[in-house]
């Protein structure tokens, strides 16, 4: 019995030091393609739909038991609002934010928050720039070495009455 005790505590102990290794993983700066479903909700018009695409980077910090961390990302959309007259196209939309995530698995589960600015571009007439806030929720799964997957969902309020809710996918690189 005392050997099952003392096997159990060294078994305890290594375990500790795989799990800093697990923290490590996601850490540092990283850069990711991005891809997915973009759906715009403006009042009082039809909701248009379209197709998400664009880059991101970041920097996380692994503290304690969560990691934290600072990104940014520039993306496009396919999303139009068909009008009598001249369309309205979503442009393109900027976002810096912060997010906050526990390890699960070899994966990380995070929350995010931030700043972002789209830009809507009526035919004919130019565009106009709305800012607003961005939450999310996501996780990243660690592949092999240094990239990852994620999925994330993301709610856009921007002024004027505009929302956006968003399903996106990622692949990146750590460095």
């Amino acid at each position: 019995m005392k050997n099952y005790v003392l096997a159990a505590a060294f078994a305890a102990g290594l375990a500790a030091p795989a799990m800093a290794q697990d923290s490590a993983a996601f850490t540092g700066f990283r850069v990711e393609a991005l891809a997915g479903y973009d759906n715009v909700d403006v009042s009082g018009l039809k909701n248009p739909d379209g197709v998400l695409y664009g880059i991101g980077a970041g920097y996380d910090v692994a503290l304690g038991g969560l990691v934290v961390g600072l990104e940014a990302d520039v993306t496009d959309s396919t999303a139009k609002i068909k009008l009598a007259g001249p369309d309205i196209e979503s442009d393109r939309d900027l976002y810096v934010g912060g997010r906050i995530g526990t390890i699960i698995g070899s994966g990380l589960l995070y929350a995010k928050a931030g700043y972002t600015n789209a830009r809507f571009e009526q035919d004919g007439f130019g565009g106009t720039n709305g800012d607003g806030v961005r939450a999310g929720l996501g996780y990243e799964y660690l592949l092999s070495g240094k990239s990852y997957l994620k999925l994330e969902y993301r709610y856009s309020n921007y002024e004027g009455g505009i929302e956006r809710n968003q399903a996106v996918a990622g692949f990146g690189f750590r460095f």
